[in-house]
């Protein structure tokens, strides 16, 4: 598999899970578990370090580390954080511009 196809798939999967724990529906465990989950199959990644970033892979790799930074109640409870995070996951999923501050790097 591609970066790009990659980052596409895994992308709407980061959306979904972020969204279900927001709205109580995924525990925060799930999250921990799925995170783990991405980097494992990122491991299956075909890519070089040359490879230019997208503002896509950019914004999905800053999702998916703050999700795993930040503890449950953080990522639950703080405004500014959850205003954040929905920026890039709108983003991500076709709505709107990249947040400027949706900065993530390949693990």
């Amino acid at each position: 598999m591609k970066v790009n196809a990659f980052i596409d798939n895994k992308a709407k999967q980061l959306c979904y899970y972020l969204r279900g724990f927001w709205g109580n529906q995924i525990a925060y465990s799930e999250l921990e578990l799925f995170f783990w989950d991405i980097l494992e199959e990122w491991s299956q990644v075909d890519y070089d370090l040359s490879q230019p970033y997208s503002s896509k892979e950019r914004a999905f790799w800053h999702l998916l580390h703050q999700m795993h930074f930040w503890d449950a109640e953080k990522l639950m409870y703080d405004d500014e954080l959850i205003e954040e995070l929905q920026g890039c996951a709108n983003y991500l999923e076709g709505k709107g511009a990249c947040p400027a501050d949706c900065i993530g790097i390949r693990p």
